[in-house]
């Protein structure tokens, strides 16, 4: 029987048809336009996912330049304000450093004591801006500063230097942070960062006092509070405010063993039970009006 011409037409049609799907199988990473489409036989959501890394690594780098060229600018003018610092003798120029353990604080703290009372607003200012430039860049020797400064000055000039000069430093590593630093964060310290994410929140209703307690206690370092309190939300006005009121305990435990620099041996001497108890009491002060509002929110609900 020979074929009509509708079933030609639609015996053609159905070779084209599995010629076609042929072609498809055989080349799988065939490049497709538009939306949706693979091309090279991925498709798009993994070749997204496949730059991440690498725009992340580049990002992280760039904030990393950043943040070296403000350190090296703000290092530079440390440098001139020591140039700008009075004659001192050859014999005590190589104490004029920034003090990294108890011996280095007492030799600075001879020499300036020697200097205070002719140039007493260029060594407290020399103290203020190392003090806020260490804290600043998270690096390490603000303790030092502190007992150094319970060892020069009276107790409440010396407690409102050491506050004032926490509080500014902390709260420009806050805006460095907030500016580059973002990214470098995320980066180097996903996982502690996440986890303290989810304290905060926790604690949303009450930062103030969190931060208080925060600075009170060990269980997070400073300089990774400065550094995670911008990237995981923490509002300025609470992170100042707790700073500069969280530092006062432990530094007037600083403040009151300057007062006895020269019989001290390593920086731990300025931690006795006593201190370490009032600290903890203080803490507990800090959780005070959150235990409280708590407690009666239960009752209310």
């Amino acid at each position: 029987m020979a074929p009509d011409a509708n079933g030609t037409a639609l015996y053609g049609d159905n070779n084209n048809h599995q010629h076609e799907q042929k072609l498809v199988q055989q080349r799988p990473s065939a490049m497709m336009n538009g939306s949706g489409k693979v091309a090279n036989g991925v498709p798009p959501q993994q070749q997204h996912h496949s730059k991440q890394p690498a725009d992340e690594d580049r990002s992280a780098r760039q904030s990393l330049i950043i943040l070296a060229a403000i350190f090296f600018t703000s290092l530079f003018a440390m440098l001139y304000v020591y140039a700008m610092f009075p004659q001192l003798e050859e014999s005590e120029k190589q104490y004029l450093k920034v003090p990294f353990d108890i011996e280095d604080a007492k030799q600075l703290g001879r020499v300036l004591d020697r200097y205070k009372d002719l140039y007493n607003l260029e060594v407290m200012f020399g103290i203020i801006l190392v003090y806020i430039f260490l804290q600043t860049f998270a690096i390490p020797g603000s303790l030092f500063l502190s007992i150094l400064s319970g060892f020069l000055y009276s107790f409440p000039v010396a407690l409102t230097l050491v506050c004032f000069c926490s509080a500014l430093g902390a709260t420009l590593c806050y805006l460095l942070s907030q500016l580059v630093g973002r990214r470098v964060v995320k980066y180097y310290f996903p996982e502690r960062a996440h986890h303290w994410a989810k304290q905060v929140d926790r604690h949303r209703d009450d930062l103030l006092s969190y931060m208080l307690f925060l600075r009170m206690t060990p269980f997070l370092p400073n300089w990774f509070i400065n550094l995670v309190a911008p990237v995981i939300g923490v509002p300025l006005y609470p992170f100042a405010l707790g700073t500069f009121l969280g530092v006062a305990p432990p530094s007037f435990i600083a403040i009151q063993a300057g007062k006895t620099l020269y019989k001290m041996t390593s920086s731990s001497d300025a931690f006795s039970w006593g201190s370490i108890a009032m600290l903890a009491a203080f803490s507990v002060v800090a959780l005070v009006p959150v235990i409280f509002k708590r407690y009666f929110k239960t009752k209310i609900d």
